[in-house]
């Protein structure tokens, strides 16, 4: 399995966690819904919003998929100038 996830991969482009990312994620911990040992689920949701991903898909129900926190999500990202993702479980994505 792990195998034919890395092929599934390939000629997916990886892309980094720079400067604008870290400061919307500090956003999303500091007033915002996501409690600061969060940290790598907030920068998660930063980057797909930066880099103008239309989904972000995730099994992550707690932080990121969490349908309670997912409104201040997107108002924050808004706030900051960014379109937010449509966060979503790979679930919800086939359904659609």
């Amino acid at each position: 399995m792990a195998i034919r996830r890395m092929e599934l991969l390939e000629g997916v482009t990886a892309v980094p966690v720079n400067t604008p990312a870290r400061v919307l994620a500090g956003r999303l911990l500091g007033k915002g819904p996501l409690p600061p040992q969060a940290r790598v689920d907030a920068e998660h949701i930063a980057v797909a919003a930066v880099n103008e991903a239309d989904f972000l898909v995730t099994w992550n129900l707690k932080h990121i998929a969490n349908p309670a926190m997912r409104k201040r999500i997107d108002a924050i990202c808004r706030v900051a100038g960014y379109e937010p993702p449509v966060i979503c479980t790979p679930d919800e994505l086939m359904e659609s």
